[in-house]
This record gives structure tokens, sequence and C-alpha cells, in this order.
């Protein structure tokens, strides 16, 4: 008995959200197929004129439009935006810069901050832990 090897599949939402594209955009072929680690790898390597259209002018996913708008996704969702947003959509937010898009973006950068001063204190202390092991022995 062989074994053949079979590829890896996986459901047209996972492939999307590693695409990056909101899935409700997507052809309807993509949205009701699986997608095999190859085909991704595919589209990834020489994306389709329908996926470039999608990255280029959307509509964006929820985590592409956080990202464009340097913002968490939790930033959104406190201030209502829960639907997909078009490029055009988030340039036309980019230029009214409203105040709430103002303190999320201080709102994550504070939590980035955080996270690396906590990254650092942890690293500090592993050093000294190190340290200790190596006076030690």
């Amino acid at each position: 008995m062989t074994s053949r090897k079979t590829s890896q599949t996986m459901k047209p939402a996972t492939a999307a959200k590693k695409l990056d594209v909101y899935l409700g955009a997507c052809p309807a072929e993509f949205q009701e197929g699986v997608v095999s680690r190859d085909e991704l790898n595919a589209l990834q390597a020489d994306p389709p004129e329908w996926l470039r259209e999608l990255r280029r002018n959307g509509p964006h996913p929820r985590q592409v439009v956080a990202a464009r708008l340097r913002v968490s996704i939790g930033g959104l969702t406190r201030n209502g935006i829960t639907d997909p947003l078009t490029t055009e959509q988030i340039n036309a937010l980019k230029e009214e810069d409203p105040e709430w898009l103002q303190q999320e973006r201080e709102t994550l950068l504070e939590a980035k901050r955080e996270a690396a001063r906590v990254r650092a204190k942890a690293e500090q202390r592993k050093e000294k832990a190190e340290q200790r092991r190596e006076s030690r022995g």
C-alpha cells in the first residue's frame, strides 16, 4: 500500500482571511468551494484581476480597515464600524479625521507602548535569572 499525500484544504473564509480580502465580495466560485494550500499559494504569488481589484478598492475586511486607519478592531467596533469599508470610505475617514479616530489611534499606541514595556521587563527578569544560574554553577 502506498500513501498518497493529500493536499491540505481550507474553507473559503479562512482563505479570504489569509488573502486579506472580504469573503462577501469574492466571486461565487471562490465562496462556494474549498481552497487548497497550492491554490492559495498560487493566488498569493500571481493574484487574478478580481483579487487585485479587491485589495485595491475593497470592500475590505475589518482587520484591513483597522490597519489602514491605524486603530484596533475593537476601536472600530466601539465607534460603530462593523461593516467592511471600501478604500474610498477609508480615505474619507482619514480626511475627516474625527475625534474618535484620533483617540483610538492614541489608545492603540498606548497599548503598543505598554506591551513593549512588559516585554522589556520580562526580558530583564529572564536575563537576571540566567545570570544567577551562571553564577551558581
